[in-house]
C-alpha cells in the first residue's frame, strides 16, 4: 500500500508540474498577456505599466522562476480585473462548486446504481431497454439544454425551486440534478454493464444451486465485485464535473462557483485569475483520481500498482 500511494503521489505530482508549465508557456509564447488584457485602445504608458506590474520585461527562464518561486508559497498574482490575491479569490468560490459537484454525484450514485442493478436481472427485457434509454438520453442531452429546461418547467412554470443562486437546498436541487443526468446515466450503464457479466459467473451458478436468492448475492457479493470500475468511473465523472461541466452548470444557474469565476475571467480577459483557476481544477482532478486509486485499493487488495 505504501508503494501504491507513493507511485500516485509521484504521477500527480508529474501531472501538476506539466499542467503548471503547460500554463506558464501558452500564456506567455502563445499570446500576449498584455495585449490581451488591455482595453482596446489603451496607450503606451498603459501597456508597458502591466507589463512591468506582470513581470514580462523580464526574460522567459527568470519568469518562470518567479512564478514558481510564487507558486511554492501559494502566490499565483494579483487579479487585474478585482487586485485581489487570485488564488483568494478562487479559494472564496471552492466550496460552492464542491457543494454542486458533491451533490450531484450523490445522486448520481444513489439514483443509478439501482437502476443499473434492476436492469441487469433481466437482461434484454422491457425494464433493461426502458432503463437503458433513460440513461442514454441523460448521456445525450447538453448540460445547458437540459438546466434551461429545469428552469422553464420547475422555476418558471411550477414555481417549486429558484432559477439562479444560492442560498439553500432549494437552490441546489436544479443544478445538482443537471450535473448528475449524464454522470448517473454513464455510472448506470457500467454498472449494468459488469453485473450481466458476473451474473453469468460460475460463483453465482453455485451460489444460486446452494439456495441464495438474488438479493442476498447482490448485496453479499456482486455490488463488491462490481464497485472497482463504478468506482474508477465515478472519479473520472466528479473530476469532469470539476474541470468541464460545472463551468456550464454554474453559468446556466448563476452558482458562484469558480466554474462560473473562470467564464468571468475569460470575460475580462483576467489572466493571472484564469491561470489560478485552471491549476486548482488540476489539483482537484489529480486528488480525486487519487481518492479514487485508494478506495479501489482498499475493496481489492488485488488492484495492481501501475
Amino acid at each position: 500500500m505504501t508503494v501504491f500511494v507513493l507511485r500516485r503521489l509521484v504521477h500527480g505530482a508529474l501531472v501538476m508540474l506539466a499542467v503548471t508549465l503547460t500554463v506558464f508557456f501558452v500564456t506567455r509564447l502563445l499570446t500576449d498577456p498584455v495585449q490581451v488584457m488591455t482595453p482596446i485602445g489603451a496607450s503606451p504608458a498603459d501597456k508597458a505599466a502591466l507589463t512591468e506590474k506582470l513581470g514580462l520585461s523580464h526574460s522567459l527562464w527568470s519568469q518562470l522562476g518567479t512564478f514558481f518561486s510564487q507558486l511554492v508559497h501559494g502566490d499565483f498574482g494579483r487579479s487585474y480585473w478585482q487586485d485581489a490575491p487570485a488564488l483568494s479569490l478562487v479559494g472564496q468560490r471552492i466550496p460552492k462548486t464542491l457543494e454542486l459537484v458533491g451533490a450531484g454525484l450523490l445522486i448520481a450514485l444513489v439514483g443509478f446504481i439501482p437502476l443499473g442493478v434492476f436492469a441487469s436481472l433481466r437482461p434484454g427485457r422491457l425494464l433493461d431497454n426502458v432503463i437503458s434509454a433513460f440513461c442514454l438520453t441523460g448521456v445525450s442531452i447538453a448540460p445547458f439544454w437540459l438546466g434551461t429546461m429545469l428552469i422553464l418547467g420547475f422555476s418558471e412554470h411550477l414555481g417549486w425551486f429558484p432559477s439562479a443562486g444560492s442560498g439553500g437546498l432549494r437552490y441546489l436541487v436544479l443544478p445538482a440534478v443537471t450535473l448528475a443526468l449524464p454522470m448517473g446515466g454513464r455510472i448506470a450503464l457500467i454498472t449494468r454493464v459488469t453485473m450481466v457479466e458476473q451474473w453469468s459467473q460460475s460463483y453465482v451458478v453455485a451460489l444460486r444451486a446452494r439456495g441464495y436468492g438474488s438479493a442476498r448475492i447482490i448485496m453479499a457479493h456482486l455490488l463488491r465485485n462490481v464497485m472497482v470500475p463504478i468506482l474508477t468511473l465515478a472519479s473520472y465523472e466528479a473530476a469532469f464535473a470539476l474541470a468541464g461541466y460545472a463551468v456550464v452548470v454554474e453559468t446556466v444557474f448563476a452558482w458562484p462557483g469558480f466554474g462560473q469565476l473562470a467564464i468571468q475571467a475569460v470575460q475580462q480577459r483576467d489572466i493571472v485569475l484564469l491561470q489560478a483557476i485552471v491549476f486548482i481544477a488540476a489539483l482537484f482532478v489529480v486528488a480525486a483520481n487519487l481518492i479514487a486509486d485508494l478506495a479501489c485499493r482498499v475493496i481489492d487488495p488485488r488492484t495492481k500498482v501501475a
